[in-house]
């Protein structure tokens, strides 16, 4: 075709997700298509209308295909959009009575919406109508007979007429789309860069074992099966345009038909889609209905563990395992995912020796759980997050190995060793205390090891993980291995399944940080201490409700505390109530407990940790107050008080900030005005570098007691809290 041929051919533009440009630009060569040049997002192309209306029904990666009328430089205020617009001969383009909307891409400096930008080129669309004699158009911006496309980048503007109305993506098909689907298009890419369609023609076989509601394999039955991907499809934008050929749309579509018809007799390669979940399996199987291949495609609940090979397949069988599992856009999805993704390298290297992985994840750390190493990669985007897909070649299974013999799991890197050395240690060195106490909440790990900077606590038979932000000196690719290493080390050690362990990243926090909720799992389970049964919610906020360095206090508090007025100032969840309340085995507790805080969140949780424990509310009270203010105008004398303020406050609710050491003399005389002659204050706060002021040594009797508060789990760290207990000048001492 000589140059002034193509010249004279109508200009299009592919639309498609970022990424695929240079795939886009492949596959519109192979249908016919002279691309001109691809451009972010899109190929810029020509072609008789027939290359046009095949690439409608058989592009696997376009969004859109746009025959475009105009294409004009140095836009840039509206005005000059909507003069632009005017001068297209819009009349011969547009039905009478049908309905349309203007999709506008881009901005100017003076046009920086897009709804306005669709408004100017609409406005220029009504007075090349209104010039032409035609009548005013109908605009339905929902649901339009026909879009009109603009899009304006550096003062470049193009215009032109949407042949496929809604995004070519949504194939028909899909309308149960379980958890987290990827976009059809986006499957197919996928699908062509792991070589797919020559394997199909080759006769092999596909597995999704984490298929969900069967995307990636549904897209790999209609490439094997030769079925164009919008053949389904219920309407195309080119069907209101009024240049359509209808007749040549037909013969497209029953040349299409024919192929699908014999595609699907003459398909030889075999699909497997796999799940844990019934739901995401019934929708697999509905969208493979809807797609018109259910009998290509063999649907299974089953989970990764569970990974085998299909049994209908021969043991020489070869083919793809190709997969998108989930992979952690937040950090408490982790524990799962590290466990995840090493199961899967088990299953498909016992299961598929020879074969060849694609694996799609936008967390390639995570890739490398799988033991394996990827040949080739390539980048794509899914949605807003970046991602990467893995090419991996699965090994051969050994030859000196029996038939049945499963691989060997990969052997864990040294750093992972070394930390899984330090939790058996840790737990062998606490094993004594935690028979005598018979505690189950307490810290077994905390930054030991300066490669680990994480907090390790178990609650039951569940465990609660901090990371500690690392340092910006510190790689953070490495940081995040390390991580990895340890999550998928913590299940093994401490023999918990992955769903129970709990991770969350702790940072330096300002006021009450710590207390702000991070989610809405509802998910809290009962603990015991002592003698007391309380709430814990790991997942929701940063702290869990229990904190449990102040454990030792918290048994002081209840051996001092039968029979007394006990105030707790700055209260949280009023496990200190709790305790004091219950006191101990055969003198009881205190007679009557006030507890004050600003949360109505935690002073809720409170009152479920009294309920739980069977304390009378009407002798056990809590109040919603700023502590300061409280003391300020409480009249009240109590004989124990405990106050654990936060190192540091600006909450909204509270009249000042709070600065633990500036403010605690304030604080401290404050309390001293309610407590009776002879009592105590316990007064403890975590402010590392914390010095009580002089004059409050000389006013009161006080006592430090700080290192009598620390059991086993939480020696490694002797500032990590402070404890005093406060007495009026003659009163009695501990």
């Amino acid at each position: 075709m000589s140059d002034m041929q193509v010249t004279n051919l109508p200009a299009f533009f592919a639309a498609c997700p970022r990424g695929l440009e240079t795939l886009l630009g492949e596959e519109l060569t192979a249908l016919g298509a002279q691309v001109e040049k691809t451009t972010v997002a899109g190929v810029h192309f020509r072609g008789e209308l027939e290359m046009a209306y095949r690439a409608c029904l058989w592009s696997r990666l376009a969004n859109r295909i746009i025959l475009c009328l105009a294409r004009e430089e140095g836009i840039e205020d509206p005005e000059q959009l909507a003069d632009a617009a005017a001068r297209v001969a819009w009349a011969e383009h547009l039905v009478p009575g049908r309905s349309l909307a203007v999709d506008f891409h881009g901005q100017s400096a003076k046009i920086r919406h897009t709804r306005f930008g669709a408004q100017t080129v609409k406005d220029g669309v009504v007075t090349a109508m209104a010039r032409a004699g035609r009548e005013r158009p109908t605009v339905e911006p929902r649901d339009p007979d026909l879009r009109l496309y603009a899009h304006l980048h550096r003062g470049r503007l193009t215009l032109g007429i949407d042949f496929s109305g809604e995004s070519l993506h949504r194939r028909g098909y899909r309308r149960e789309l379980g958890h987290a689907p990827l976009k059809e298009n986006l499957a197919a890419a996928l699908l062509i860069r792991a070589d797919w369609p020559a394997r199909a023609k080759a006769g092999e076989a596909l597995v999704d074992p984490l298929c969900g509601s069967g995307t990636l394999v549904i897209e790999a039955a209609l490439m094997a099966a030769d079925i164009a991907p919008n053949l389904n499809r219920e309407r195309f934008g080119l069907e209101a345009w009024a240049g359509h050929e209808r007749e040549l749309w037909r013969e497209l579509r029953r040349e299409a038909e024919a192929r699908a018809s014999l595609g699907r007799k003459r398909c030889k390669a075999r699909l497997f889609g796999g799940d844990q979940s019934p739901q995401a399996i019934a929708a697999a199987k509905a969208n493979a209905m809807r797609a018109g291949i259910p009998a290509l495609i063999h649907f299974q609940g089953a989970s990764v563990v569970e990974l085998r090979r299909p049994e209908s397949l021969s043991p020489e069988a070869r083919g793809l395992v190709i997969t998108n599992p989930p992979y952690g856009e937040r950090i408490g999805e982790l524990p799962e995912l590290v466990t995840l993704y090493r199961q899967l390298g088990e299953g498909v290297r016992n299961a598929f020796p020879g074969w060849s992985l694609a694996l799609f994840t936008g967390n390639p750390d995570l890739g490398h759980r799988l033991g394996m190493r990827a040949h080739k990669h390539y980048a794509f985007r899914n949605g807003p997050l970046e991602a990467r897909l893995l090419l991996i070649s699965i090994p051969e299974a050994s030859s000196e190995a029996g038939s049945d013999a499963r691989p060997e799991a990969p052997a864990r890197s040294e750093n992972a060793q070394m930390f899984a050395n330090r939790l058996h240690k840790n737990r062998k060195r606490l094993k004594k205390w935690l028979k005598q106490s018979g505690e189950s909440c307490y810290r077994l790990y905390d930054a030991d090891m300066p490669e680990f900077a994480l907090a390790i606590d178990v609650y039951g038979d569940w465990v609660h993980v901090q990371e500690y932000a690392p340092p910006k000196s510190v790689d953070a690719a490495q940081a995040q291995k390390r991580l990895f290493d340890a999550l998928g080390v913590i299940p093994e050690v401490l023999e918990v399944s992955p769903s129970r362990v709990v991770i969350k990243r702790r940072e330096r926090q300002s006021g009450r940080g710590q207390y702000q909720k991070q989610g809405s799992h509802g998910e809290r389970f009962e603990v015991r201490e002592g003698r007391a049964r309380l709430w814990v919610n790991l997942r929701d906020y940063l702290d869990t409700g229990l904190f449990l360095d102040h454990r030792p206090v918290r048994r002081r508090l209840a051996e001092m505390a039968p029979g007394k007025r006990f105030l707790n100032l700055f209260c949280y969840t009023a496990t200190a109530t709790v305790q004091a309340a219950l006191g101990t085995e055969g003198e009881g507790g205190a007679s009557d407990s006030i507890s004050v805080d600003l949360s109505n969140t935690y002073l809720s949780w409170a009152r479920d940790n009294f309920a739980l424990n069977g304390l009378d509310p009407a002798h056990h009270r809590v109040v919603r107050d700023d502590c300061l203010r409280w003391l300020e105008t409480a009249k009240a004398e109590f004989d124990l008080i405990f106050m654990d303020p936060p190192t540091f406050s600006n909450s909204k609710k509270m009249e000042a900030t709070l600065d633990i050491q500036r403010d605690h003399g304030r604080l401290i005389r404050l309390a001293m005005a309610r407590l009776a002659g002879g009592g105590t204050l316990v007064f403890s706060n975590n402010q590392r570098r914390f010095v009580l002021d002089a004059d409050l040594v000389e006013r009161y009797a006080v006592e430090e007691i700080s290192a009598k508060t620390f059991d086993p789990d939480f020696t490694r760290n002797p500032d990590l809290h402070h404890v005093f207990l406060i007495r009026h000048r003659g009163g009695p001492t501990a």
